[in-house]
C-alpha cells in the first residue's frame, strides 16, 4: 500500500482528502473560476487548501492567456447592509 501524507483541518481537526475542485481565483483585479484544481479538502468542513506550487502556476497559467475560457459568465456584486443593534 502507498503511504500518504494527509493533513490535518486548522479549523475543526478533520481529516484532509486530495481532491480536484473549482475555485474562484483574482489576478489583477479580475475573478476567475478554474475547474479541476488540485486541493487537500477536509472531510468535515470542507475547508480547502492549496499547496502554493499549485498557486503559483495558476497565476502564471492566468497572466500568459494560456488557459482556455470555457465560459463567461455574468455576476453580481452585492454588500453586505450594516446591522442594526438588537
Amino acid at each position: 500500500m502507498r503511504w500518504r501524507w494527509m493533513m490535518i483541518c486548522e479549523f475543526c481537526g478533520g481529516k484532509t482528502i486530495k481532491k480536484k475542485v473549482r475555485k474562484v481565483h483574482w489576478l489583477r483585479r479580475q475573478l476567475f473560476i478554474i475547474d479541476d484544481v488540485e486541493a487537500e479538502v477536509c472531510q468535515e468542513c470542507g475547508e480547502r487548501y492549496y499547496h502554493a506550487t499549485t498557486l503559483d502556476a495558476i497565476d502564471r497559467m492566468l497572466a500568459a492567456g494560456s488557459l482556455p475560457v470555457k465560459q463567461r459568465l455574468q455576476v453580481q456584486v452585492v454588500g453586505m447592509p450594516a446591522s442594526n443593534p438588537a
